[in-house]
Formats: C-alpha cells, structure tokens, sequence
C-alpha cells in the first residue's frame, strides 16, 4: 500500500510537492484553502536550475508552450538610462547548464502543474479546506477539522506559504517580518504598446532605494513590469494583493530617466504588495521535524531579489521526493526521511536568502557603494551577473539520483 502525504497549501510550491511526491510512488492530499486553484497574475523569472527540475518531470513541452526564454538579460542606471552590464540567456544558458532561462505568467506556470496532478492519477485536489491543527504519533500524522473529523496520513508537508498555519504550529516562531519595501506589479499586453515600449528580454534597471524588473510572458504576448521601492506597507500587511495609486509610483520615481518614467506612466494599473521575508534558515530543524516539513515561502521566505521564490519551492519538492522515495522503497522510515530533506536543502535555501538580500542592498545603493556597484559591472559584466553556483548541476543529479 502506497504512502499518504499530507500537503496544506494549493500554489505553486504545493503543487509541485504533490507532483513530485506522486512520481516517487507517494498517494498525495493537496488541501487548499481557497475556494478555487488560482494565482494571482504576475510574471516570475525560472532560473535554470527550476527549469531542469520541470523538464526531468516531463513539463519542458508544456513549459514551452507558455513561457517566454529571453534571449538575454540588460541592466541599466535608472538615474540616466545608461547600460550597465548583460548577460546572455538564451542559447548561452542551454550550453553552460542545460536547461533554459524562462519567464512565465504565474498563472500559467500554476496551471501545468495543477494539469500534471491530476493527470498523475495519485493526487486528490481538495478546496475550502484548510489546515489549522494537526497532531503527531509514532506511526502517522492527523489533520483535525473543526467539524471534529480527522484525516490521516505518514508525513504533513507544510507548503502553506508566508503565513503559513503549519509552521505557526510547528516553530511557533513568529509572523513573518516587514522588509520595508514595496513592489508595484503591472502586466500590459504588448501589441497594444508602441514599438519602442516592447520587449522580448529582461530589464533592469538601477536606482536609489529602488529598482525596476521587466521582462515577457505568455509567449511574449505579454510584459511583466514590476517596480520595487522603499516604503511603508499599505493596508493590512497579510493582504499582499491591493490597488495601487499610479501617482505613488511616479513619486518614488522622480529623478529617475525620462525613458523610464514614460515606461512606467504607459501602465495603466498597478497592484501593490507589502514585501515580508524571514531570516535565513540556520539549522534543519526549521525545515522539518518529526513526520512534518515545510516547503517554499513556508521554509524560507526570501526576498524577490534573487528571482528565486519559485525556484527554490522547485528544488525543494524534487529534494522532498528523492528523500521520501527511500520511504517508499524500504529503506528509512519517514521521520529520518524528512529529517534528511532538511538536512540537504537548509544551507541552499539560507545562502539564496541571504544573497537575496544583500542583492536588495546593492541594486539599491547610494553613494560609494552605487559607484563600485557600477565600476564592476563594467569591468565584469557576465562573470558578475551570472550565477554558476546557483544555476548549475546539483552534485545529487551529477550522480544519477535525481529526484525524477
């Protein structure tokens, strides 16, 4: 009989759990709390590293068939427009590591995987339903509903996100904390843009206490702008989707380039989200105990300076099904399983925090430290903009135990 996983939470790190516990012979119960499977729209960046993953479960067509694979990657001084450095993409990036660069609509990327569950025939989907308490025994972990049923399975994977109820229960540890930025996010159909406004590469671009991403989706249909900047939360801090005043922006970004400013003033509506994160992971206790884990913005919520949010929740799940695949197989029992998922991911996910957020501080720099900003991009280019360490094979795939 095969295993039960337990997963609270229904995006993309959830899914892909569920995925990828299902290829490792594991029943899967995805519980989300909402209603209906859905993300909200918004462009993400897929390093290769999340893109190998993809395509080692049989979604490199399908991931195709949505996403955009710039061609190279531009970064730019906001203050006058000027370029900075690049970095090649494209071609370049399936020589050096394999798989491609890849930029997607959430949306899209949520409903392949959302698609591959239930085509997987071991996941069962379950909406309006989510998970407050749970308790743990030698042999099983429960799920307790407030109509006092209570379902039953080896191991919980909390991939309820920020604010997770799993790891609330779990690390008692917390809310996650104000970052003190802001990011207003913006998608515009790109044939309705002038020439000059459109894009099939992503852009960056530098400034005090501020910096702005754009780049294609869906198949280069449309553009994903997003404008990260300094400030106070709006609202209620676990809203993170709200309507944006346009004149906020163009007051954070005075001073900027007038390209710049005329890119930002053609969007005709923004939404806003309070950035929060957590610090870096120090230990594998705080990515799983006992038959529970976390997974994603549970684990390691990380600041978007990286682009690797989704990425990480990725390798996270492939990590999660190799483990628990020695469950399967005989060879460990669950708790040690879990213990050894945490043991392989927390140094990983704490380094990305940690250069997520020391990146935040350089792209947004000031004085001296903008002038060297500056001066090694020039002098670098490609050796600084790329990320080797990242985006390269994992020793475990090099030795033939992917989590495939």
């Amino acid at each position: 009989m095969s295993r039960q996983a337990l997963i609270a939470g229904g995006g993309i790190g959830a899914l892909a759990a569920a995925l990828a516990c299902a290829r490792a012979g594991w029943q899967t119960r995805v519980y989300e709390q909402a209603p209906v499977f859905s993300e909200v729209g918004a462009g993400i960046q897929l390093g290769p590293n999340s893109t190998r993953v993809l395509q080692a479960w049989g979604l490199g067509n399908a991931l195709e068939s949505v996403a955009s694979f710039p061609e190279r990657l531009v970064v730019k001084d906001a203050l006058d427009g000027r370029e900075l450095g690049r970095l090649r993409l494209g071609q370049r990036c399936l020589e050096r590591y394999g798989s491609p660069y890849a930029t997607v609509h959430r949306a899209d990327l949520h409903g392949l995987l959302l698609e591959a569950c239930a085509a997987s025939g071991a996941v069962d989907l379950r909406l309006d339903a989510r998970v407050r308490a749970f308790t743990e025994t030698d042999t099983a972990v429960q799920l307790e509903w407030p109509d006092g049923k209570c379902v039953e399975g080896d191991a919980l994977i909390g991939a309820d996100g920020l604010w997770s109820q799993v790891r609330a229960k779990l690390l008692g540890d917390g809310p996650a904390r104000l970052t003190g930025h802001l990011a207003y996010r913006a998608l515009q159909v790109q044939a309705d843009l002038p020439e000059s406004q459109r894009s099939q590469q992503v852009s960056v671009w530098l400034g005090p206490m501020l910096h702005v991403v754009r780049y294609p989706v869906r198949g280069g249909a449309l553009l994903n702008t997003v404008v990260f900047v300094h400030g106070a939360p709006r609202g209620d801090v676990e809203d993170w989707d709200q309507s944006a005043l346009a004149v906020d922006l163009q007051s954070a970004l005075a001073g900027t380039c007038a390209s710049l400013r005329e890119m930002v003033e053609s969007v005709g509506q923004w939404r806003l989200w309070t950035l929060n994160d957590r610090s870096p992971v120090t230990s594998p206790g705080q990515m799983a105990l006992g038959r529970v884990a976390l997974l994603g913005d549970a684990a390691h919520p990380m600041r978007p300076y990286m682009a690797q949010g989704a990425g990480m929740a990725i390798e996270d799940a492939a990590e999660l099904a190799r483990c628990l695949g020695t469950v399967e197989r005989g060879t460990v029992d669950v708790p040690l399983a879990l213990r050894r998922y945490a043991l392989n991911r927390w140094e990983r996910s704490a380094r990305v925090q940690r250069r997520a957020q020391r990146n935040g501080e350089v792209f947004h720099a000031t004085g001296l430290m903008r002038w060297g900003r500056d001066l090694s991009m020039n002098l670098l280019g490609e050796r600084l903009l790329d990320v080797p360490w990242l985006y390269g094979m994992p020793k475990a795939t090099r030795l033939g135990v992917s989590a495939s």
